[in-house]
């Protein structure tokens, strides 16, 4: 019984022991807060004084200025005076580069441009040209074959422009002589009336030709002299039809420019022959040039 007894008190110690226990943690614990309070009480306490010249200093920090005392890298020759300090220098804005492309309205492009408008005109002129040269080219040849003279005169547009080849035996003029026979006036006064029609008003030269056998007399020393008196016969008939005289000229080139062989008589019967040329304002290109 005794034994019991005890157990119970001892029990009863125990119990009220354990029952206290908790008020030992809990004085940890608001020991614990309170220093924690005091931390934060002490950490909210700030010298306004000294955040502000932190505030200061971060911001001059990351203001991209140098320090005074330094020297900038990328300019040379800095000086120590206020005006030049460090401090008061201004870092510009990165640009993008961009490559500098030369407008279409330059001056290398408005002469790349007129030249080429220039030849584009000289084009335009040529080909006009070479039009009229064929309407003057059908109007003679259908002359030329409604009065039987297809043999005996021929057109050709060339690189110097429209060129009538008008050969002399039986047409022009008789053998070794420079006087026009009545027959050729028909086929003059056609091509006067053409050379009157070109409106472009082209000038005309009147070039004569021989064979290559000599000729020797009073009136003519050699080919020279007659075919120049035959190209300038025909010039001045020319003039007589009203053709003006500022249009037309005229040369003798002997035997020196044969369109066939003299070694035979039809030979030389072709190169004997007066050509009149309506000479091109604007030549054409020189071919391979």
């Amino acid at each position: 019984m005794a034994r019991g007894s005890r157990r119970r008190g001892g029990g009863d110690g125990g119990e009220h022991e354990s029952g206290e226990r908790w008020l030992l943690t809990y004085s940890d614990m608001i020991t614990l807060l309170l220093a924690l309070f005091v931390v934060l009480f002490s950490i909210s306490s700030v010298n306004v004084s000294k955040f502000v010249s932190l505030q200061q200093s971060l911001k001059a920090a990351f203001s991209g200025s140098i320090l005074n005392g330094g020297s900038s890298i990328l300019s040379a020759g800095a000086d120590s005076t206020a005006k030049n300090s460090p401090n008061n220098t201004v870092i510009p804005a990165i640009v993008p580069l961009t490559p500098t492309v030369p407008k279409p309205t330059d001056k290398g492009a408005s002469a790349n441009q007129a030249q080429i408008n220039a030849l584009l005109k000289e084009a335009q002129n040529s080909s006009q040209e070479t039009s009229q040269f064929m309407a003057l080219q059908q109007r003679l040849n259908a002359y030329a074959k409604a009065h039987g003279w297809s043999n005996q005169v021929k057109t050709q547009i060339q690189q110097r422009g429209l060129v009538v080849t008008v050969l002399t035996d039986k047409l022009l003029f008789a053998s070794g002589q420079d006087t026009l026979d009545p027959a050729s006036y028909p086929l003059l006064n056609e091509i006067a009336t053409l050379i009157n029609l070109d409106t472009a008003q082209h000038p005309v030269s009147i070039e004569g030709y021989t064979d290559n056998v000599p000729i020797s007399n009073s009136q003519f020393p050699n080919n020279w002299w007659l075919s120049s008196g035959r190209a300038n016969v025909v010039l001045q008939y020319l003039l007589s039809r009203g053709v003006a005289a500022s249009r037309l000229m005229s040369a003798g080139y002997g035997d020196q420019h044969p369109i066939a062989s003299n070694a035979t008589p039809q030979g030389q019967a072709k190169n004997r022959r007066v050509e009149i040329v309506f000479n091109r304002k604007y030549p054409l290109p020189t071919p391979g040039a």
